[in-house]
């Protein structure tokens, strides 16, 4: 079931580039969506769970879920109260996406964007498609799949502490200066 989130904070984008979760498995692009907990989006995800869980498993929809809710293999959208050591959980839902297939990454004014654009990034807002299903494939679960992500306005960055900027830098000349070096 196809969800739009929006305004929501983006964290472990890979975007532009598919990698493999922890050097294991397929490669695939996935990001990570933080959804403040009183944003609507978060009772649409929960409807979109059960929708598909009783598709898939029908009366016994119910059951299933309780047992895998809160299993981070199996049950994909969690409570950040989980991961107090990033910046950014707290107070927050967050769900993980991915996709073999490289998703639709655009800007606010719908223009294509690329790894060389700088954004999105780690810590930005951004609107989301997300397809949620439930999967029957080594065990049950329920996950998401990543259809695009449109870069919504900046945000503090996540780690890795941004790009620096010319004032931390002091003008080197020929001479003495580049002699000190």
């Amino acid at each position: 079931m196809k969800i739009k989130l929006a305004n929501v904070r983006l964290a472990f984008p890979e975007l532009f580039e598919a990698k493999q979760f922890d050097g294991e498995g397929d490669f695939k692009f996935s990001a990570t969506f933080l959804i403040p907990k009183n944003h609507p989006a978060n009772k649409e995800i929960e409807a979109a769970i059960l929708s598909v869980a009783k598709a898939k498993w029908g009366a016994k929809a119910e059951s299933i879920l309780a047992s895998i809710r809160g299993n981070n293999q199996k049950f994909g959208y969690r409570d950040g109260a989980e991961k107090p050591e990033y910046d950014g959980y707290e107070g927050c839902m967050y769900i993980r996406a991915s996709n073999k297939a490289r998703p639709l990454v655009i800007d606010r004014d719908r223009s294509p964007l690329t790894a060389a654009d700088g954004r999105p990034y780690s810590g930005c807002y951004v609107n989301a498609t997300i397809t949620i299903f439930a999967y029957e494939n080594k065990g049950k679960g329920i996950s998401a799949s990543l259809g695009g992500v449109q870069f919504f306005k900046d945000g503090d960055a996540f780690a890795g502490g941004g790009i620096a900027s010319v004032d931390e830098f002091d003008e080197v000349s020929d001479g003495a200066d580049a002699e000190l070096i």
